[in-house]
């Protein structure tokens, strides 16, 4: 008999937080998932597995989307299903192939909004140069769905020796972030609710992989890639520090939020750290290539404000994310235990 290690007297129950990125998420899948299936593919927390096989070194990773509303400023779920998983190949340091596409799809969707969302996965293929090579489709009554679900699988390549993950983190390595945060988050959330800002704010979803390609043909020892999808650029590096047992020190005035997401954040109530971003990452890698490292991001549309926000500080006592702000002041940053924004991606 397996028993299950999650205390059921407070959790009898899923909630919405669960799959929020934050702490209840962690606790799910480190207490019930974790101990049922760990290997030693899963014990590395990347944002995908990395195996060989036949002497090649292969990527692969699985993602679900969900979000509300399926079209908003910028880009639709479509897009989304695409850029997601090939990120998520792009930060194992992985040349994305192929994909994977499976539809739920509701009892009554519109086959319009159907035919708009496949137009919009094609698009994205062809921009992130990959193939979806087989699919499968699911059709649940009405009511029992919420329109569309899509989950993509994608498989890629691994062209280098480099061990690109959390625990290749090092002390004294330099943490450079690709742009401004937040603005994913934010439009989704005033396309939902209809919050009517002065100016649109559009998200930020793009494909990551040949940005990280031009950094691994340049000799770049990266060391660790993380895309800042649910939980934000807090969750992404929390997750970060616990698992390479680092302390990450940050520096606020170096973070880039445009100033209308700041203040949809202010009017919100929400932390910009904390908010989705779809198209964003972080790169930690050894302070001499930093320069480097930012100079590259910088010369690509998806990557202008990017900057050296931080460096990785302590050792396996701490594991912790400390922000100081202009004033020299210092916070701890944590994991929210659920999320600001249910249903982002």
């Amino acid at each position: 008999m397996i028993n299950c290690p999650l205390p059921i007297k407070d959790y009898k129950e899923i909630l919405i937080a669960h799959g929020g990125g934050g702490k209840l998420m962690n606790d799910l899948i480190g207490k019930l998932f974790f101990p049922l299936f760990s290997n030693e593919y899963l014990e590395k927390k990347h944002d995908g597995a990395v195996f060989e096989s036949g002497g090649i070194k292969f990527a692969f990773t699985t993602d679900s989307y969900i979000i509300s509303p399926l079209f908003f400023p910028g880009s639709d779920i479509g897009e989304l299903a695409v850029y997601g998983t090939v990120n998520d190949l792009a930060m194992c340091g992985a040349k994305p192939l192929f994909l994977s596409a499976g539809f739920i799809i509701e009892e009554g969707f519109s086959m319009e909004n159907l035919w708009k969302v496949s137009c919009s996965i094609q698009n994205a293929c062809k921009k992130c140069n990959v193939e979806i090579i087989t699919a499968d489709t699911k059709v649940v009554e009405k009511g029992k769905g919420d329109g569309l679900f899509i989950n993509t699988s994608g498989i890629g390549i691994i062209n280098h020796k480099l061990g690109i993950s959390p625990r290749s983190v090092r002390q004294g390595d330099k943490i450079i972030l690709s742009g401004d945060i937040g603005r994913h988050g934010i439009a989704v959330i005033s396309s939902r609710e209809d919050l009517g800002f002065e100016t649109e704010i559009v998200s930020d979803c793009a494909p990551l992989n040949f940005i990280v390609e031009k950094l691994l043909d340049a000799g770049i020892e990266i060391h660790c890639m993380r895309d800042l999808t649910r939980g934000g650029l807090a969750s992404a590096l929390v997750e970060i520090a616990e698992t390479s047992e680092k302390e990450l020190l940050l520096y606020e005035n170096f973070i880039s939020v445009r100033d209308d997401v700041r203040s949809a954040c202010e009017i919100l109530g929400f932390d910009p750290m904390y908010v989705a971003n779809e198209g964003r990452f972080v790169v930690i890698a050894k302070e001499s290539d930093a320069e480097k490292i930012v100079k590259i991001i910088s010369g690509f549309e998806d990557g202008k404000n990017a900057s050296v926000i931080g460096e990785v500080v302590g050792d396996k006592k701490n594991r912790l994310v400390v922000m100081k702000n202009i004033y020299g002041a210092s916070r701890i940053v944590d994991m929210f235990s659920g999320e600001q924004l249910p249903r982002i991606c």
